[in-house]
């Protein structure tokens, strides 16, 4: 704290290094994980997908649906679990193209059981056979009322979701309005609620009425009010809204290293050479598609028009239907050549050039963690902020990335063992007042300077 200057690229990666060959940085993340989500006494935990994109040439990466991009490239897919104010407690990396239902049944539920205790105790679960052990919140991805039914019936895991292929439209009349408070505020929904069920699995299904779209969720959780299951559902974009603050103000993408490590030689994929063939067969049958709408079209169009025109439309005809048996023939051929490939083959069977790898995770992890305890830092005091700031819904951050850049003294007192912080002054009077309350309340906790029996003090030199 306090020094004018900062170790250069080289000596910080050195220090990055030599941290990382210890291999405890999953360690590290998890101790943290169990402690914000005690002391918030979580039980939702909200599950999305983030590609971090790969630009290089060293590793050899699956590629990945890049929706931010609407491309598919070469990346790697993390699976972020944050509560549903979109702090972060974890995640955990795919090796390859691996789905969220994958993910979750085979690393993140593990986790979160091993790792994080839930907030009920087991004498409360037995007391009580409708209430979840936690519950979990993602969208459509994972969309499985078989996958549901065996969380609850295995762990007594809830799940919050969007439902998928809704047709069934409910009648307006059912639709009440509810009064939702959303981070300070106050919104009227049309909602409604009815049991159904899927895949011989019993849910509540939520409703939520906007103008003549129907929004469907689904959820097994049986103690949640319906509001709250909207709120809950509904609450998912601050997941969305840290994935893209986290891109813009933290650089959260970049790699500080570009070690490559081989994957386990048994861990089965899909086969390269399939997909291959699979993509050109798609290609053909979209032609075919094409000349068989265009042969319909000449067929029509000839009998609708004079006798006078039938060796043209004959002589069109003739050269559609060649192109169609050329490409049936060439689908005959690529179907019997798919038929010789296995779908799935194991990363060691494959192609040296094409064979997948990985880029080394743990100074990525280590990274990251940093970067999600500055967020939680910075979202802290952004939330401390609120009540004293009339623009906090707005501007809240913008003030806490101005407090943090702000230039300030530094005075330690060894015989009052006090560290007064004097922070310069803002751009307006009324950030100097928010920034006053908040040196008073932070002043409250006599925190100590680490190391030291410095006690910290905070003003604002006006």
């Amino acid at each position: 704290m306090g020094l004018d200057r900062v170790p250069e690229a080289k000596c910080l990666r050195g220090k990055l290094k030599e941290i990382c060959t210890q291999q405890k940085s999953w360690q590290w993340n998890m101790d943290l994980a169990k402690k914000w989500s005690h002391q918030e006494e979580n039980e939702f935990y909200y599950i999305d997908g983030h590609v971090q994109v790969y630009n290089g040439h060293k590793a050899k990466l699956g590629k990945k649906h890049v929706a931010r991009q609407k491309l598919c490239l070469p990346g790697m897919q993390e699976f972020w679990v944050n509560n549903k104010d979109g702090m972060p407690y974890f995640y955990v990396t795919g090796q390859v193209n691996e789905k969220l239902i994958e993910m979750l049944e085979t690393q993140i539920i593990p986790t979160l059981l091993e790792e994080i205790p839930s907030k009920y105790t087991q004498g409360e679960l037995e007391g009580d056979p409708d209430l979840p052990r936690f519950t979990l919140v993602f969208d459509r991805e994972a969309y499985s009322p078989v996958f549901f039914q065996r969380l609850w019936d295995k762990y007594r895991i809830a799940i919050i979701t969007y439902r998928k292929n809704v047709k069934e439209i409910w009648n307006n009349n059912d639709f009440n309005e509810h009064k939702i408070d959303i981070e300070g505020n106050e919104t009227k929904m049309l909602l409604a609620e009815k049991t159904i069920e899927l895949n011989k699995a019993q849910m509540r299904e939520i409703r939520r009425l906007s103008g003549d779209h129907q929004t469907s969720v689904i959820t097994t959780n049986k103690k949640l009010s319906l509001h709250m299951v909207a709120i809950q559902m509904f609450a998912r974009w601050t997941q969305e809204n840290f994935f893209k603050y986290m891109r813009q103000d933290y650089d959260f993408d970049r790699l500080l290293q570009y070690a490559v490590e081989q994957i386990d030689k048994d861990f089965v994929v899909v086969n390269p050479e399939y997909n291959n063939i699979a993509y050109r067969l798609k290609k053909i049958r979209e032609k075919i598609s094409r000349r068989m709408a265009a042969l319909y079209k000449l067929q029509e169009d000839n009998v609708n028009d004079d006798l006078d025109s039938t060796n043209k439309y004959v002589e069109k005809q003739i050269k559609v239907k060649r192109e169609l048996h050329d490409f049936k023939q060439q689908q005959e051929q690529l179907l019997d050549a798919r038929k010789q490939i296995p779908y799935k083959i194991k990363i060691e069977d494959m192609p040296d050039n094409v064979r997948y790898n990985k880029l080394n995770l743990e100074s990525k992890r280590f990274q990251n963690i940093i970067k999600i305890i500055c967020y939680r830092a910075e979202t802290s005091f952004a939330t401390l902020l609120s009540s004293n700031y009339k623009k906090s819904i707005n501007e809240k951050r913008a003030l806490v990335k101005s407090i943090i850049n702000s230039h300030a003294d530094i005075v330690p007192d060894y015989q009052n063992n006090t560290l007064t912080v004097s922070l310069y002054s803002q751009s307006s009077p009324r950030m100097n007042d928010t920034i006053k309350n908040i040196c008073n309340l932070l002043n409250e906790t006599k925190t100590k300077y680490p190391g030291t029996n410095l006690i910290m003090n905070y003003k604002i030199a006006t």
